[in-house]
């Protein structure tokens, strides 16, 4: 335990945590007192977790995250109430915001050396691996997804103009605000359906988003065989399915030329080594005077490194880029950036809604999987929140051309092709699901 105590020694620094190992003896850090929790509320009672098994303490402080998170899984670790997992990430990791994304990552040079050069070869993500990148992250089992995302299953940030929307206005809000910046409205003024390259696709929310709009002819691609077949089938009871198609494919292979790419929540998964290839065959496939969107997770600060568990268990051969990896990669292929915008803690509420929706869901969810996957799930939404909340996590939005001439000279075009997106139609009615659907009552 001399470790771990050292280590939270250090760190917590208001209220109160209370560790009692497997044998019974209990450790204290903290001077005490309420500690807000970022959210608008505090922590009022220390927070108390046991240990149960002699060796989660080591495992736990040898590397914090995958120690934690793992103990979590195990059954190692129990928060006790009124707390749960969540409350303890955000709590530690709030202690301090210098810590954020630090705070649970490796501790020593040598350490993070070497995470970090696993990191690195973990990214290089040649097509067959891509696949099976793909396949670890989203073949799960599609009603898992039904459980805890929208109505659209749009599983990136939503676009949370207030913090008190539901989870379906935010993700129809973000869908509207990107053909904004995709400048979609230019549809309107051409003599031929315009030509939208989606990829990464999803389960083709945004693809047959812009089809109802514009009346555009989309090509979705994606790696996840359920997720292309969900999007099929989602087009063919649209009545579109001739001009929403969706292929099985590596965005690689992809030919033709398009008037409009978009890539919602995919650079995360191209590892940076694929960069240059992926921004050189996409200034390929663009029109001359088209618009390529670009929606990821990414670092407001230099270049760093995926953490261990999250590769492990989450996104295999994920990376999240710093802002600078992606300008300088796309002006080498000879893109010129005509906007970016870092959306600052939008995801921490989308996350929490996914965290409290899992919850919800936790006698479905463990008797789809078993326990140990709804504690790896938990832990995963909580720890990523924690970094949107309180690390240096943003979204990044950045709008690419060819010529700049492409778009307006005064970007009030985006937002108001937005507002007259969201003012066209209602929000989607409260999830179908009757269980969350009474919870909102």
């Amino acid at each position: 335990m001399w470790l771990l105590d050292k280590m939270l020694t250090k760190l917590i620094r208001a209220g109160k945590l209370v560790i009692t190992d497997y044998d019974g003896k209990a450790y204290e850090y903290g001077p005490g007192g309420p500690v807000p929790d970022g959210q608008g509320g505090t922590y009022d009672q220390p927070i108390r977790i046991r240990l149960t098994d002699k060796k989660a303490s080591g495992h736990i402080a040898r590397y914090p995250q995958v120690g934690a998170g793992e103990a979590f899984m195990w059954g190692w670790l129990h928060v006790e109430e009124p707390y749960d997992i969540r409350d303890m990430i955000l709590y530690v990791t709030g202690q301090a915001k210098v810590h954020g994304d630090r705070a649970l990552q490796p501790q020593g040079p040598m350490k993070r050396l070497i995470q970090k050069t696993a990191a690195k070869v973990d990214s290089i993500n040649l097509k067959s691996k891509a696949r099976k990148n793909a396949e670890h992250t989203y073949n799960l089992t599609r009603r898992l997804y039904e459980l805890f995302l929208d109505e659209d299953r749009q599983y990136t940030m939503g676009y949370h103009r207030r913090t008190d929307v539901s989870l379906e206005k935010a993700q129809l809000d973000k869908k509207a605000l990107i053909a904004g910046k995709m400048y979609m409205q230019k549809a309107r003024e051409m003599d031929r359906p315009m030509r939208v390259l989606d990829i990464g696709c999803g389960w083709g929310g945004l693809a047959l988003y812009l089809n109802k709009h514009y009346g555009c002819e989309v090509l979705g691609v994606a790696l996840a065989p359920d997720q292309i077949a969900f999007c099929k089938e989602r087009a063919k009871a649209a009545g579109v399915e001739d001009k929403v198609k969706f292929k099985l494919m590596d965005y690689r292979d992809v030919e033709g030329t398009f008037d409009r790419i978009s890539s919602v929540g995919l650079l995360e998964h191209v590892g940076t080594p694929h960069y240059p290839q992926f921004m050189e065959h996409t200034h390929r496939l663009l029109a001359d005077d088209g618009v390529m969107f670009s929606h990821c997770c990414g670092r407001a600060g230099p270049p760093g490194f995926t953490d261990a568990w999250t590769r492990k268990y989450i996104f295999p051969g994920g990376y999240i880029p710093a802002l600078s990896e992606l300008v300088s990669e796309s002006e080498k292929a000879g893109w010129q950036v005509m906007d970016v915008e870092a959306m600052r803690f939008h995801y921490s509420h989308t996350l929490e809604e996914w965290y409290n929706r899992t919850v919800l869901h936790r006698e479905e969810i463990t008797d789809m999987y078993d326990e140990q996957f709804y504690k790896m799930w938990l832990f995963y939404l909580a720890g990523a929140e924690q970094s949107f909340r309180h690390g240096t996590l943003v979204n990044w939005q950045l709008q690419y051309v060819k010529d700049r001439n492409a778009v307006p000279m005064i970007r009030d075009y985006m937002e108001e092709e937005a507002e007259r997106l969201r003012n066209s139609e209602e929000p989607p009615v409260w999830h179908l699901d009757p269980a969350l659907k009474q919870a909102a009552e």
